[in-house]
């Protein structure tokens, strides 16, 4: 059986050089605003451990179901301000939340 002269897999790729600039250029900007996004994630987990550090000392839970659901609200408005997906914005805050629990969890527990 022969096959095509061009399948999926043999047909070339577009190397990097050869893509069109302005799509090079979208492209570095997504990749500095995930080093942005990195950088403001650590930052902001450097927060939350000195958090969990504090309720560990004073005996207060690692969740806090009010709070969260202030955040929530606050960051769906954000992100509707933002032309962002509020319910994409409230998941993304969720996981972020759900770490930060697990992270106090363990603190707790030292």
């Amino acid at each position: 059986m022969e096959s095509s002269p061009e399948t999926p897999s043999e047909t070339p790729r577009q190397t990097p050089t050869q893509a069109p600039p302005e799509l090079l250029r979208l492209r570095a900007s997504i990749d500095n605003i995930d080093a942005a996004l990195i950088h403001l994630l650590a930052e902001r987990f450097t927060c939350t451990q000195r958090v969990g550090e504090l309720k560990a000392r004073e005996g207060l839970p690692p969740a806090d179901p009010a709070r969260e659901e202030v955040q929530v609200a606050r960051l769906r408005a954000l992100a509707r301000e933002s032309g962002l997906d509020p319910t994409f914005a409230e998941k993304f805050l969720n996981f972020v939340i759900a770490e930060v629990i697990h992270h106090h969890e363990a603190i707790a527990q030292r």
